[in-house]
């Protein structure tokens, strides 16, 4: 394979990467010879299901509501841990390649849009505002990729960067599966994170378009 050397190949800083049960994890996967590209798209996988969990939502009562929100945030976590481990066995297999930022980077843009397209046919969604916060999670992402293709860094600047976006979206499933009822807000649980990814996108894709810029400008590019 070829050798990873271009920029787009900086890895998102994670510090559960240094942690000993990652480190365990990884030589589990790496002992039964699963290979980074088939972890890329299991994480997929997961995004997908959770995305179903989250329309499912809507088709049914309030009992298995709870356990749909409970799977769908699961799940997102699962694809979080996917886009840990594909890394990390690559890099531990010695096998990181231009190849696998491709399964890294197209199966992360289908997992964006079905997290939050599902959740905008949830209960308690705005299918509007799930399409939109499915457009600018995407477009966060393209805005990083456009930049490194030109020669800026690396840049996963949040404050709405992937784990930000999934670790609300969990909070949000966890509050959904074990608050009572008289807690829920009337505007929507769902429709308030919505609403942050929207915002919080928008912020995040001008900060990376602004430091691009200006490291571009600094190299006379």
């Amino acid at each position: 394979m070829s050798e990873p050397t271009n920029q787009s190949m900086e890895r998102r800083p994670i510090q559960s990467r240094n942690t000993r049960w990652a480190a365990s994890a990884t030589q589990f996967l790496v002992n039964r010879n699963l290979s980074p590209n088939t972890i890329s798209l299991l994480g997929m996988v997961a995004a997908v299901a959770a995305g179903m969990a989250f329309y499912s939502t809507s088709l049914t009562g309030n009992a298995t509501q709870r356990v749909l929100w409970f799977c769908g945030g699961a799940l997102c976590q699962m694809r979080l841990l996917c886009n840990l481990f594909d890394g990390m066995v690559a890099v531990q297999r010695n096998i990181a390649s231009r190849k696998g930022e491709l399964f890294n980077e197209v199966p992360d843009r289908v997992s964006d849009a079905a997290v939050f397209i599902g959740l905008g046919y949830s209960a308690g969604g705005d299918v509007a505002l799930g399409y939109l916060a499915a457009l600018l999670a995407i477009f966060v992402a393209y805005v990083r990729a456009v930049a490194t293709s030109i020669g800026a860094p690396n840049d996963f600047c949040g404050p709405m960067a992937k784990p930000q976006r999934m670790a609300l979206v969990t909070l949000a499933s966890l509050f959904l599966v074990f608050s009572p009822d008289s807690w829920r807000l009337p505007w929507g649980e769902v429709k308030v994170v919505l609403v942050l990814v929207i915002l919080g996108g928008i912020v995040t894709a001008l900060r990376r378009l602004g430091r691009a810029a200006n490291h571009l400008g600094k190299i006379g590019k």
